[in-house]
């Protein structure tokens, strides 16, 4: 019966999504392509906050200096020629404190212009430097900005920027998005206030925000971005005139807006997962083109290290012991999407196969809590001496019908060892705009983090980068993890040439990740696409730079 009435209640929610977008009477102009995805940015701005949908409409209107490509290789985008050892534009070199550094120059393109003419130069490179460098911004990367302690300006267009140490990865510099300097400075004035200034949340559409192929012309918050082409772009020109982001949270609605041609297509990297598009495939896999692409996409759960009941690490050990995650990625994936035994994914060469795993097993899970003092049993529910019930929260983003699932197994399985998990979510604007950029969540919650091969995980395990109010909440360490060999072990890897020895230093990394357990690993995403069959040129890469990177290539057939 329950059953019955969920499966009413997904349909008639499909049916209102549906309803409020216009059926159209025929598939999309080929001028016109229309985008489904789950999420709507929480900002637009591109160094504050980590939001998959922001990365992902930034995508299309923005293009990084550096970025790994569908061959997982670094390729230059927005500068003229990738900085190497070899060629000389990046030369090793002390530090006025006498540390090991290196000092890399980068040529930005001479046909690279914002969306309004200006010229984007190295005024807008210094510019990001002061906002990233202040530790009132909240920028997300604070260490490349505490590492970048100097750079140096040839002209408009060429620049050197000096590391505090040599790192393996010394050239990438992926992350380092520019601001327009000639329409954001005055925003900079108060740099607390800053983040709640920026023309990229007061004065979206201002074209001049923009270099890359499109530019947003249109964002009508929690409903859908329209993007336009960018007649300042350099590159090849976009076969679509328009591109429309519709944001459809529900799951349900989104196949339902699909087949009713609302929507021409599903976004890989934020559309549905891989159970739904497998039995969508079976039902409606003839009129579309599915593609699946496994990568490094790490869904897991993040415990707040700071609630008393999970600083015991045999909780954290018994919540582990009593899921059954071989199931879960047989069941509800077919075994596409491996279980993760911690968050280095075996398509990573630092993967080390032989640290420790946590077999589902509810002796030991019940052993452990028992062992923590959670030893009386009341309906079912474990309590302590104190009378304190085992409770804990668990959030996810509302309206994604496999999480939710997820959810039910665990609060389920998690029952049987004596646990009582309550479900909490939020819609994933809120829930990454600030419940776990601001650590409020109390106990336990469920994402993704995308990745670039071998990303050090400095930001989100090492202690310094732990956001609290302090630094504007900056930093990506939601747990609250602190542990002095794993910082360490995170400095070290960076600045490690040496494959053969940071390789162990990576397995290092991965023994105290699983035997602290700060993070619950469950699976390794692989992400459906969901195509017209007559669109070519959209290549997922399969991590943390996007396929819409490459969006002039794509193209609909008869265009």
């Amino acid at each position: 019966m329950r059953a019955d009435l969920m499966s009413l209640t997904v349909a008639l929610i499909a049916v209102l999504f549906v309803s409020a977008f216009p059926s159209k009477a025929a598939p999309a102009k080929k001028s016109e392509l229309v985008i489904g995805i789950t999420q709507y940015p929480s900002t637009f701005h591109p160094n504050i906050d980590s939001m998959l949908a922001k990365t992902y409409v930034l995508s299309f209107t923005r293009r990084p200096f550096t970025v790994f490509d569908k061959d997982w290789k670094l390729v230059c985008m927005l500068c003229e020629t990738l900085p190497t050892i070899e060629n000389g534009l990046a030369k090793p070199e002390k530090t006025p404190e006498g540390k090991q550094g290196i000092a890399v120059t980068y040529t930005i393109r001479g046909d690279a212009r914002w969306g309004d003419g200006v010229p984007v130069s190295t005024k807008d490179v210094v510019f990001t430097w002061k906002v990233g460098r202040h530790k009132n911004t909240g920028v997300s990367n604070l260490e490349f900005y505490r590492s970048l302690y100097k750079i140096d300006v040839k002209d408009a267009r060429t620049f050197t920027l000096h590391f505090d140490k040599l790192t393996f990865e010394y050239n990438a510099i992926n992350g380092f998005e520019l601001i327009p300097a000639h329409l954001d400075e005055n925003n900079f004035s108060d740099p607390a206030a800053y983040k709640n200034r920026t023309a990229f949340d007061t004065d979206t559409t201002n074209e001049g925000l923009f270099y890359g192929p499109y530019r947003i012309a249109k964002a009508v918050t929690g409903s859908h971005v329209v993007l336009e082409p960018n007649p300042t772009w350099w590159g090849k020109k976009p076969a679509f005139k328009r591109i429309t982001i519709r944001i459809i949270p529900n799951t349900a609605a989104l196949e339902a807006n699909l087949l009713s041609g609302n929507i021409d297509m599903i976004a890989g990297e934020l559309g549905l997962t891989v159970d739904q598009a497998l039995a969508f495939g079976k039902r409606h896999g003839g009129k579309f083109k599915i593609l699946y692409k496994p990568g490094l996409i790490y869904e897991h759960i993040d415990l707040n290290l700071d609630n008393p009941i999970l600083k015991d690490l045999r909780v954290r050990q018994a919540l582990i012991h009593g899921i059954d995650r071989d199931a879960i990625s047989e069941k509800l994936f077919s075994g596409r999407q491996p279980v993760a035994h911690s968050s280095v994914n075996p398509l990573d060469w630092v993967y080390a196969d032989d640290v420790r795993k946590y077999p589902y097993d509810l002796k030991k899970a019940n052993r452990l809590l028992h062992e923590a003092g959670w030893t009386v049993r009341k309906r079912g529910i474990r309590h302590n001496s104190k009378g304190q019930s085992l409770t804990l929260d668990l959030m996810t983003t509302a309206g994604n019908r496999t999480r939710e699932l997820v959810e039910q197994v665990l609060q389920n399985q998690w029952k049987a060892i004596g646990v009582d998990v309550r479900i909490k979510n939020e819609p994933a604007r809120v829930l990454f705009g600030q419940t776990v950029t601001e650590r409020k969540f109390k106990g336990l919650v469920m994402y993704a983090w995308y990745s670039a091969p071998e990303s050090v995980p400095r930001t989100t395990l090492h202690s310094a980068h732990i956001p609290h109010r302090d630094n504007n909440f900056a930093g990506q360490n939601y747990t609250g993890f602190r542990n002095a060999e794993m910082d360490g072990l995170l400095e070290a890897i960076e600045v490690e040439l040496n494959r053969v020895k940071r390789a162990k230093l990576w397995r290092r990394l991965q023994e105290i990740y699983v035997t602290e357990l700060p993070v619950i690993p469950l699976y390794f995403r692989a992400d459906p696409y969901i195509l017209p069959k007559g669109l070519t040129g959209l290549v997922p890469t399969g991590h943390q730079d996007l396929s819409p990177l490459w969006v002039e290539n794509w193209k609909l057939q008869g265009q």
